[in-house]
């Protein structure tokens, strides 16, 4: 095992961009890969915090991410979610290459989100206004994946967090950062064209009446069916998106909690892979909803196409 390759998170991000795994996952399911029929995480509870164990496998790959997430961490300095990606062959079942799990997860996040509403983002033929809540590395991931994508063009973001003053010291590129209890944060809703949720918080971020109909809403904040960004009339009235339909049911607290209190029906859910292969057309003056938990069969995917570029690239292994 002396030439397996261990990829850092610096080795990841070089070796695929945010646009380059958004097709990676779109190819995937174009080409017959079914959400549906990806294993369950393993989810453990620790003192602090969820240790998460997420399989997949391809026609060519095996993967197992080993995730934590530790709600404490932000406030040592430290990663909320840190985790390590290990790919083997499908047929030998030989270890492939070790790759940064944390790094792996932030491409494939934003990755999943743009291939799930790019179809949607030809409804705007301006300048959009994007409203982001959160400041991590999901938020930011985000917002530069949409930067990249050649069908839309950010006339202006706005980033909502607890702490603004913290968060201008780390303030990436443009955008203007604000606190969630702002007055100005209720106009920029107003405006928004999209806006993405990538937070820990437990219940609705902002009341939804303020967003206008037509709006293009990204949540991917949470995978737990008592914790939810977002309200439950948004669910309502939007067309609601979803990676699989059995897993957000289980997962996405969005998506319970909206259906318990009578908000949304299981039958309405659309899955991604439907807008994907083009199967399902939403209506254009309706507002979507994205709600992403994460699953498996992203990592396995998105960990491909690195080491796809990795062995185009001819990269050094690190010792």
């Amino acid at each position: 095992m002396k030439d397996l390759p261990i990829l850092s998170g610096d080795d990841v991000e070089r070796m695929l961009t945010r646009v380059q795994a958004a097709e990676a996952v779109s190819r995937a399911l174009q080409a017959g890969l079914e959400p549906s029929a990806d294993p369950a995480r393993t989810i453990v509870e620790l003192a602090g915090g969820q240790f998460l164990l997420m399989p997949s496998a391809t026609t060519y790959s095996v993967g197992l991410k080993a995730a934590t997430v530790a709600p404490g961490n932000p406030g040592r300095g430290l990663p909320r979610i840190q985790a390590v990606y290990l790919l083997f062959d499908a047929d030998t079942l030989e270890l492939r290459a070790i790759l940064d799990g944390t790094a792996v997860t932030s491409l494939r996040t934003a990755a999943v989100s743009i291939a799930a509403v790019s179809p949607v983002l030809s409804r705007f033929t301006r300048p959009i206004a994007v409203v982001v809540f959160g400041m991590g590395p999901q938020a930011i991931g985000h917002v530069a994946a949409l930067e990249a994508c050649d069908s839309i063009e950010l006339a202006d973001i706005t980033y909502v967090v607890r702490q603004p003053e913290r968060a201008r010291q780390h303030k990436p590129g443009r955008g203007r950062v604000v606190s969630v209890s702002d007055p100005f944060v209720n106009t920029r809703l107003q405006g928004a064209d999209v806006v993405v949720c990538a937070t820990s918080a437990p219940a609705p971020l902002f009341d939804s009446a303020r967003l206008a109909d037509g709006a293009v809403v990204i949540a991917v904040g949470s995978h737990e069916p008592e914790v939810r960004e977002l309200d439950g009339p948004l669910m309502a009235r939007a067309d609601v998106i979803v990676e699989d339909v059995r897993t957000a049911l289980r997962e996405a607290g969005d998506v319970v909690l909206a259906g318990r209190e009578g908000h949304l029906r299981p039958d309405e859910l659309i899955p991604m892979v439907d807008v994907v292969r083009g199967k399902r057309v939403v209506d254009a003056d309706r507002t979507v909803v994205f709600k992403s938990v994460g699953m498996s069969w992203q990592d396995v995917v998105v960990a491909e196409a690195v080491m796809e570029s990795y062995r185009l690239d001819a990269v050094v292994p690190r010792p």
